[in-house]
Formats: C-alpha cells, sequence, structure tokens
C-alpha cells in the first residue's frame, strides 16, 4: 500500500509452525536512492522480492538498508538481499546493534533456553529434520555488516529527510525512523498494531519493558500522521494523542 509520494508498507506472509503470520517491512525512495526498513525472517527472500515487485520496483535497485533491531524476523534475509544486489548495499543500524547483526555477539533474545523452548513448542507434526534445521538456524542465524552506524537525533539525507529516533527497550539499541515529507514513523517493535488500534510494546517480547515504554516519549516531538509498525502494520489515527496515551500522558 503506497502511503504517500516516496513511501509504501510492504505485506510479507507465510504460515510458520502451524501459524500464518505477515510482517510489514518499509520501502523508501526518490530520484536517487530506494531503502528498505528491515528484512524478513530467513528464507523469506522470495516472498520479499515478490513484495517489492508489487510496488513496481524491483529489489536489484536497493541503496540501503536500514535495521531497527536486532531480532531475527527484522534481519533473517538480510545476507540474502545484499547478496541479490548488484551493487553494494549499505547498511545502517545503530552501534549498539551492530556487533548482533554482524554476529559477534549472539542474538540477545537467541539464549540456549529460549532455544530450547522454541524447539520444544513447534507441533508435534514437525518433522525430525526440520527441527533440527530450525535448531541450527537459531544456534547460527544469518548474519551481514553494517558499515554505517547511525545515531538519535541525525536526519539521513535521503526521500526528504530521515529523522533517526532512539526507541531503545524492546533491544537495547532499538531505532525508529521518520520519514518527515508524508510524516510516517516506521516504528519497527517499538510499538504494534493490534485489531486496528495502535499499542505499545509487548511486555513478554522486550529486553527490557520499562525502557521500552519510556523511550516512546522521544516520538512525541514529531507530527506523525501515521504509523508503520512490523506487527500489525499501518495505524492512521490521531498517532500523536495515542502515543501519549500509551506513555500514560
Amino acid at each position: 500500500m503506497q502511503l504517500d509520494k516516496g513511501i509504501q508498507i510492504l505485506q510479507v506472509s507465510s504460515t510458520i509452525m502451524g501459524r500464518t503470520e505477515s510482517i510489514h517491512p518499509t520501502l523508501m525512495w526518490d530520484e536517487d536512492n530506494m531503502i528498505l526498513v528491515d528484512t524478513t525472517y530467513p528464507g523469506q527472500l522470495p516472498l520479499l522480492q515478490e513484495a517489492i515487485l508489487s510496488t513496481g520496483f524491483t529489489i536489484h535497485k536497493l541503496t540501503s538498508i536500514f535495521i531497527t533491531h536486532q531480532d531475527l524476523d527484522h534481519i533473517g534475509s538480510l545476507a540474502d538481499v545484499i547478496r541479490t544486489c548488484p551493487s553494494p548495499v549499505q547498511v545502517f543500524a545503530s552501534s549498539i546493534e551492530k556487533p548482533y547483526i554482524q554476529g559477534e555477539k549472539q542474538l540477545i533474545k537467541l539464549t540456549p533456553e529460549a532455544i530450547t523452548q522454541a524447539v520444544s513448542s513447534m507441533p508435534e507434526s514437525v518433522s525430525v529434520e526440520w527441527r533440527y534445521a530450525f535448531r541450527r538456524t537459531l544456534e547460527n542465524p544469518p548474519k551481514a555488516a553494517v558499515n554505517s552506524t547511525i545515531v538519535a537525533g541525525e536526519e539521513l539525507p535521503f526521500c526528504g529527510g530521515i529523522v533517526v529516533i532512539d526507541t531503545a527497550g524492546h533491544t537495547p539499541g532499538h531505532l525508529s525512523f521518520y520519514h518527515k515529507t508524508s510524516q510516517t514513523l516506521i516504528a519497527g517493535d517499538a510499538l504494534n498494531v493490534v485489531s486496528g488500534e495502535l499499542q505499545g510494546p509487548d511486555p513478554q517480547y522486550c529486553h527490557d519493558f520499562n525502557m521500552a515504554k519510556e523511550s516512546l516519549k522521544n516520538l512525541l516531538p514529531y507530527d506523525i500522521k501515521k504509523v508503520i509498525c512490523f506487527h500489525g502494520g499501518l495505524y492512521g489515527g490521531n498517532c500523536n494523542r495515542r502515543i501519549s496515551e500509551i506513555c500514560g500522558l
């Protein structure tokens, strides 16, 4: 769905462990740049390519990738995208998230206990071979180089200006992005849309829930007309008022 000139929400849907799940990367562009915000789960490159093609573009035109944070559904296809593109792609992320994305540190939520629990929660119908492959992916997640680190408050000179916002808490270095031209917030997992309503971070998925909720106050100075959440998609209500409510203000 094209939200405004130069920005489009993507939808990538697949059945994972018996449940259909949709995630929502974002595509932004201008005359010289095409930027993807977040990738998808490992193995979903063909689905991502299809989603980009539906916009009239091709993944081969990508010039940059912004990563909001280290979780596997956001970085899982990053290395595949980079390999697919014929020209070098600049990858942007926070310095805190960089070593996790690059594989220098184990993804913070993929502890041995979490991996064991994830594998044991798979449906009984899943084959032994698939269980083994799933565990192997969690223990050795895809990695890719981050060649540009960015900081909160920085305005990136693409697509009419994209402001970097600190929304730490879901992971330690989680970032969100404000597309100035369309007044759209790309929230990653800092916010969620549930049954059409904008909701705060989910405590069970947060590294530090109190930090995640407190950092939402960093969004309030921006005039936000639309919010793209990686989980739940688009919210177009009174965004600033709703974020204030979530913050308890």
